[in-house]
């Protein structure tokens, strides 16, 4: 943390300041984003230069740029609510519903529900080329009906996508010109339920794998120097997971938060490079970093994320906004002088 700076008084805080967002995918726990999304775009001081987005995340960052080329900050308020509406609209026809027991003690899981078992069951035995041979998604009428992709050529908001190529396991970062739906929902392709989507003749799977999000274009391609990272995937347990399913769901947390990890973990050896062999890897080591995460999301269950009930996601977005307002009023000052999120204990053990 750069202590040896000196924190500007409240009242000077307010000029402009320039910032990069990374926001991660997690299905539908992508709501709390949108609540972080909305509370920060009422900040008339804060400027997103670029954005870097994967999988429900991604969906978030193009729906946002998508609307604030349209109509400004206002714009892209508007484009996010309407677009976590309408998914919470399709739910109501998904077969994936809380069990009467889950409904009875307020849990939001779906541990319980007969069909998520079912599903739960059968991705072991059957893929997605067995079960969903047409390759439909519902995803695809909603983004095209928000997103105007023509305006991401030209908006003002640097996008970046990132999804997993099949064949080489490497992540490929898509920029504005380049994103369609296919591109986001190939960032959110989990290949246990979907099927591979293919771009330019390659197959594609959930960036998650490869970058979730990818920080680097943000230091290659923007010039802020403040990334605020919006977490969803919690990177500690302090619990080991015993049960089959906590096990397999702690092994994709750790599987979705590792590139990341590893792209934090360089920028915090980079910090004690005295002299670094290029300017592009010092500013990759004096990138200001910022984390706005929630422990609730901790708390909620993996089944959860396949859960897009409108209470649930109007839930997670009042969680996002609340932690939104407590990151601001603690930090607000930070922003463009200090980075906010340690990452020095992330070298323990190394």
């Amino acid at each position: 943390m750069e202590s040896s700076e000196t924190v500007p008084a409240p009242a000077a805080r307010r000029h402009e300041v320039l910032v990069d967002l990374g926001l991660q995918g997690g299905g539908s726990h992508g709501a709390f984003t949108w609540g972080v999304l909305d509370r920060l775009l009422e900040e008339p001081w804060l400027r997103i230069e670029g954005i870097s987005g994967t999988s429900a995340g991604a969906m978030n960052a193009a729906v946002l740029v998508s609307g604030y080329a349209a109509n400004g900050r206002q714009g892209a308020r508007e484009a996010l609510a309407e677009f976590w509406h309408k998914i919470g609209a399709a739910a109501t026809m998904s077969p994936f519903q809380r069990s009467p027991l889950d409904m009875l003690l307020g849990r939001w899981s779906l541990d319980h529900s007969p069909v998520y078992i079912a599903m739960d069951l059968m991705s072991r035995m059957f893929s997605p080329y067995d079960l969903n041979p047409a390759g439909t998604n519902p995803l695809t009428a909603i983004l095209d009906s928000i997103i105007d992709f023509s305006r991401l050529r030209e908006a003002p908001i640097k996008l970046f996508v990132t999804a997993t190529n099949v064949h080489t396991g490497k992540g490929r970062v898509f920029r504005n010109a380049e994103i369609t739906s296919n591109v986001l929902l190939a960032s959110a392709c989990l290949p246990t339920m979907f099927q591979a989507v293919e771009i330019d003749g390659e197959s594609y799977w959930d960036g998650g794998y490869s970058g979730n999000p990818t920080m680097t274009p943000l230091v290659r391609e923007c010039r802020s120097q403040d990334t605020i990272l919006v977490q969803i995937n919690p990177i500690e347990r302090k619990e080991t997971p015993r049960s089959a399913r906590a096990i397999l769901n702690r092994v994709n947390e750790v599987a979705f938060n590792s590139v990341l990890l590893k792209e934090l973990r360089l920028m915090a050896l980079l910090r004690q490079v005295t002299e670094p062999a290029s300017p592009e890897i010092a500013m990759l080591g004096a990138m200001r970093i910022h984390r706005i995460a929630c422990d609730t999301l901790a708390e909620l269950g993996a089944s959860s994320k396949l859960n897009a009930e409108t209470a649930f996601l109007t839930m997670l977005c009042d969680e996002g906004r609340r932690s939104a307002e407590q990151f601001l009023a603690t930090h607000s000052a930070d922003l463009g002088v200090r980075s906010t999120f340690d990452l020095a204990p992330l070298l323990e053990g190394l």
